[in-house]
């Protein structure tokens, strides 16, 4: 007797614990249901995006293939004495290998900062630091994005000469204008390779060739470029570019 009561114990125990995983399963699965309705009311709700130009997305696939490196492969890059470490730097690698292969560049030349401003910070400043002994004079346009112009005015207080070139009717510059202003003291040429607001394409090949005839660095800010136009910064004769992950469904704060 006393068997029997302990089998049928048993019995309804293991059936509670069904009941409160299927109560439970339930549940989870109605939360689900509501959070999508909710989720949906809220994209209903808004209005249409239409400014890709300034950021996407993340897509669900970069999200999904970042995942791994928050919950397991959570190692630094730079800790290269254990398996955690090295299993960053692997992924951090692959991913540089991936990407100057995308623009035409080597795996050694790509710089990983954390936005297409700082990388045009880096570009600009960089050059003109670096130089500054032998050469003071900056070329660039009144078209440009304000993260350079603003750069510009930041060298301009320290001391260099800036040209901010006006471009034509098209939005282009003109490149006898811009052979005309270069002179001995010109460290730098920056001109974006498509804009941000009217979207026009400026003939980067042809001003990184006159940039390599007169020995100046050429910087691009390709940021609305990358993953639009084939990209080869050998072909086009560019010395630095810029470009970010967040204008092509990518996470923001990596370019």
């Amino acid at each position: 007797m006393h068997r029997y009561r302990s089998v049928l114990s048993g019995i309804l125990q293991k059936n509670a614990v069904r009941l409160a995983r299927n109560t439970s399963d339930e549940s989870s699965n109605l939360n689900r249901i509501n959070n999508a309705l909710s989720e949906r009311e809220i994209v209903r709700s808004r209005p249409l995006y239409l400014d890709a130009q300034a950021t996407t997305p993340t897509d669900p696939r970069v999200l999904d293939a970042m995942i791994p490196y928050s919950l397991n492969l959570y190692g630094n890059p730079h800790s290269r004495t254990h398996k955690y470490g090295w299993e960053s730097e692997t992924a951090v690698e692959t991913a540089r290998e991936r990407i100057a292969s995308l623009i035409g560049a080597d795996a050694r030349e790509i710089i990983f900062t954390s936005g297409a401003t700082e990388a045009n910070n880096l570009a600009i400043k960089g050059v003109a630091h670096y130089n500054k002994s032998t050469k003071n004079h900056i070329i660039t346009t009144q078209t440009e994005h304000k993260c350079v112009l603003d750069s510009c005015r930041r060298m301009e207080l320290e001391g260099f000469k800036v040209t901010y070139l006006p471009v034509q009717k098209s939005g282009l510059i003109s490149l006898e204008s811009l052979e005309k202003a270069i002179n001995d003291k010109t460290v730098l040429v920056s001109v974006m390779t498509v804009n941000n607001e009217i979207g026009v394409i400026q003939p980067i090949e042809e001003i990184g060739r006159i940039c390599r005839q007169k020995e100046v660095y050429f910087h691009s800010d390709a940021a609305q470029a990358i993953g639009k136009i084939p990209i080869d910064v050998d072909k086009l004769n560019v010395d630095l570019m810029s470009i970010s992950g967040h204008k092509i469904y990518g996470p923001k704060g990596e370019s």
